[in-house]
């Protein structure tokens, strides 16, 4: 998914987004969700905890290489109802060539729940 850059938004509208680094604690298969997925639990930290998410990320990973991974998701989307499981965060990444997910993350140690800016 690419294409030309969206619209131009004020700075206030991106710090509306609440993007946060968190550590994947457990990871499961989701054979109930309509695209591959894998069922997340997410750490960010004593002010936010554990999150659960929904992320289409079957082909890059496998449960095993998530647990312990930091992954970047935005912490202040509605809840939101994927067949039997509800997704409180949106874990954040971007296409590859063939337009499968390939997941943001960090290259330095950073504290769980740090804010993105």
């Amino acid at each position: 998914m690419s294409g030309p850059a969206a619209d131009q938004i004020a700075f206030d509208d991106f710090m509306k987004v609440d993007i946060r680094v968190g550590q994947v604690i457990s990871a499961e298969p989701f054979p109930q969700a309509r695209k591959p997925a894998f069922k997340l639990a997410i750490d960010f930290g004593p002010d936010i905890g554990v999150k659960k998410s929904s992320a289409q990320i079957t082909v890059h990973y496998t449960p095993d290489q998530l647990v312990g991974r930091k992954v970047a998701a935005v912490v202040n989307f509605p809840p939101r109802q994927i067949g039997p499981f509800m997704s409180e965060v949106l874990t954040l990444g971007f296409p590859d060539a063939a337009g499968e997910v390939v997941l943001v993350g960090v290259d330095r140690d950073t504290p769980l729940g740090g804010r993105l800016f």
